[in-house]
């Protein structure tokens, strides 16, 4: 799925080598269409959510994402990494056994079916290597610029309706 013969320094010379690489591809894809969904929605939810529950927030001081460039990892509770690195182990076993890279018989709305496998195997990789792509804009961008991400681009995460109104009266004495 979505092969394009690219290997110019020819990592994968055997054909296990090529299933082992496309299995780390798309655990990673995966992780990263996850990352890129969560990055924001941690900004937009997270300080409403901790309040909600008694939490303490885990943004940083102007609101930022916690991460390895913004900081802010200390503030995550010990028992939440152990159950992440848990069930990221149990998925690992499980998998071992598949015959398939990434194939974890998990496709709860029978899109392979409905669609056709191999469109939806190809719609996976190349979404995930957007999304990769993505979430290191994101840890890179907030890093450089220190202004959360869901303030960087307030256009996909504000009504536009508000968005739309700020935009047309800045620059613009306000009456």
């Amino acid at each position: 799925a979505a092969d394009a013969n690219f290997d110019p320094l020819g990592f994968a010379d055997t054909e296990d080598e090529l299933i082992k690489f496309r299995d780390a591809e798309l655990k990673h894809g995966r992780l990263a269409m996850l990352a890129a969904a969560g990055w924001p929605l941690a900004e937009l939810w997270d300080k409403g959510l901790a309040q909600k529950f008694g939490l303490p927030v885990a943004l940083t001081s102007d609101g930022r994402a916690p991460s390895v460039l913004n900081g802010g990892l200390d503030h995550i509770n010990i028992a939440f990494w152990l159950a992440v690195l848990g069930g990221a182990a149990a998925i690992e076993v499980a998998g071992m056994s598949k015959k398939v890279p990434g194939d974890y018989g998990f496709d709860p709305l029978g899109l392979a079916d409905k669609i056709g496998e191999d469109f939806v195997a190809a719609a996976e990789v190349r979404n995930g290597r957007l999304a990769m792509i993505a979430i290191t804009a994101f840890a890179v961008q907030e890093a450089i610029s220190k202004v959360p991400i869901v303030k960087e681009s307030p256009m996909f995460f504000e009504p536009l309706g508000a968005y739309l109104r700020e935009f047309q009266n800045s620059g613009y004495p306000q009456y």
